[in-house]
């Protein structure tokens, strides 16, 4: 009962196995399997994908937060994404894509999550990155900053809502 007081206390919905161990002060893998199977069999914990767990169903997890928790590792919301969600591009995006230390493309149910590797020093510099409800994401001038490092030839259909002059600055003060 402890370890499920913990669990919810923790305010999280999203958990690796390893947050678990360390969560439930569990060192040995078996017992940690043998909990954390129990705790699925009661429906307490989804399975949502290998060694990545959820306190709610799957289908009502927010898309973009377990994006950015699947690879377990810092990554932000950035290209595409951020470009339909500011109205620059018209064409629907049927996948999320992150900037990571790794490059991976994970499909997960019905959606594809896209990790494009960018270098550490341009990586981790927060220019033009916000921290909003969990996730971070690149401001739409970031956005196609990323865009450009990674040679992606895109179409703008309404260029006219991107500051070019911010895009720059920020292009000068990341370093790339």
């Amino acid at each position: 009962m402890n370890k499920l007081i913990s669990l919810f206390k923790s305010g999280q919905t999203l958990y690796h196995t390893q947050d678990l161990a360390i969560l439930w002060s569990i060192q040995n893998r078996h017992t940690l399997r043998v909990t954390i199977s129990r705790y699925i069999k009661r429906g307490l914990l989804f399975s949502v994908t290998k060694g990545l767990y959820s306190t709610i169903p799957t289908k009502e997890i927010d898309q973009y937060y377990l994006g950015s928790i699947l690879i377990h590792r810092y990554s932000y919301l950035s290209c595409e994404s951020i470009l339909e969600e500011h109205g620059v591009i018209n064409q629907k995006v049927f996948s999320l894509n992150y900037i990571s230390s790794v490059s991976r493309k994970i499909e997960l149910g019905e959606r594809l999550y896209v990790y494009r590797q960018m270098v550490p020093e341009f990586l981790f510099n927060p220019e033009g990155i916000t921290f909003v409800n969990g996730i971070y994401k690149a401001s739409l001038e970031r956005a196609v900053a990323d865009c450009e490092y990674f040679g992606l030839n895109l179409f703008f259909d309404s260029q006219n809502l991107i500051d070019f002059k911010k895009m720059e600055k920020i292009k000068r003060i990341v370093k790339y």
